[in-house]
């Protein structure tokens, strides 16, 4: 169990951003007998999460909506699944531009390297 700092501390996110995600409720820290937010190991992984698909550049609107159902159980795995294929498909047409533009930008180095060696 970790209270709010050490969760700070542990997931790279700030005390600011960790209200801001329980406000939005992305995150529903249990309370101890003082009012402090206790946070557990699950709530480590889940952070994680959320950290991977802010890097996938996911929409924060879609991880609410991924957390929503999340938060409302088993009944939502086949949601939960295809918000995440979208995601994926999303990704992987972005990741073949990406390729794309890395093979033209890698050419044109050879192509300058080449030009460099007659010269």
């Amino acid at each position: 169990m970790f209270l709010m700092k050490e969760f700070s501390e542990q997931t790279g996110f700030s005390i600011d951003t960790l209200r801001y995600y329980e406000k939005i409720g992305l995150l529903k820290p249990d309370r101890n007998e003082h009012g402090y937010r206790i946070y557990s190991k699950r709530d480590l992984e889940w952070v994680a999460f959320i950290k991977k698909l802010k890097a996938t550049q996911m929409p924060l609107a879609k991880i609410i909506e991924y957390s929503e159902l999340r938060s409302a159980g088993e009944g939502t795995l086949t949601q939960r699944k295809a918000l995440l294929i979208e995601h994926q498909e999303k990704m992987q047409k972005e990741l073949a531009i990406i390729i794309d533009g890395q093979t033209a930008i890698a050419n044109k180095i050879k192509f300058y390297e080449e030009m460099e060696k007659e010269q």
